[in-house]
């Protein structure tokens, strides 16, 4: 198992945030965590890549607790998206050749400059690549983001509402190569999302959360109108178009 949560739990002061949440990720699989706001989604994947410690539980990274790595070494491991990313004076290129820092000792090897044009045609920045990001758009930054994130050849991808400022097309594209990299890089990939048709679409799992709990977790069967109404309290209809999922809410 390349990554296993067991029995997380997090507290700001005294307010409990995360409550004995556990499950675990297989390699080339992709977990949706979904969950209305203030279930505490975002702070689990910060427990999860060391940026905040758990009062309580473990979070195991192929096979030993995460905090026994250090800092480069889980660089390694782990690629972490936050929601909010804010541009600067670097160019784009420069932007990502940061992901590679773990790795790098006195300068760029040619790797590193290959996999980041590689990884900019991926997520169809090559022609932005000298581009300053404070003069990107927000879905322009969040794909530079993204690649940030790609070039460390993590084993474990935490993307945290990555498509909440892309236009429709680029939520598919998005999507659509962090699912490719996940079954044939057979990286373990944990997206937080708030819309569940693109998840439904695209994930292999699912872990729901509500006040800081798991409230149901595994395959797309589990997603039903019922759960959906506990969850979000809100009713629903799932259907089928065109082969895809769709839960659309029932005025």
């Amino acid at each position: 198992m390349i990554l296993e949560v067991d029995g997380v739990e997090f507290s700001y002061d005294s307010a409990p945030i995360l409550k004995g949440v556990t499950f675990e990720v297989r390699k080339g699989e992709m977990v949706a965590i979904l969950g209305p706001n203030g279930a505490g989604k975002s702070t689990l994947l910060k427990c999860i890549n060391g940026i905040l410690k758990p009062k309580g539980g473990v979070v195991m990274v192929e096979g030993l607790p995460g905090e026994s790595y250090g800092s480069h070494e889980m660089a390694k491991k782990m690629g972490y998206v936050p929601q909010i990313n804010a541009g600067n004076f670097t160019t784009v290129f420069d932007a990502v050749l940061l992901g590679r820092k773990p790795y790098i000792r006195w300068g760029p090897s040619e790797k590193d400059l290959r996999l980041v044009e590689e990884t900019l045609k991926l997520v169809g920045l090559e022609s932005l690549a000298l581009k300053r990001t404070n003069n990107l758009s927000g879905g322009e930054l969040q794909k530079v983001v993204v690649a940030r994130a790609l070039v460390q050849e993590p084993r474990i991808l935490l993307l945290d509402e990555f498509t909440n400022n892309l236009d429709l097309k680029n939520q598919l594209e998005a999507m659509r190569i962090v699912s490719k990299i996940t079954h044939e890089r057979e990286v373990a990939s944990i997206v937080v999302m708030h819309d569940i048709n693109l998840a439904l679409r695209y994930s292999d799992k699912f872990v729901v959360m509500a006040n800081g709990a798991i409230h149901a977790k595994g395959g797309r069967e589990i997603i039903e109108p019922r759960l959906i109404e506990e969850v979000y309290g809100i009713e629903v209809l799932i259907g089928n178009l065109g082969g895809v999922p769709l839960v659309v809410p029932v005025e």
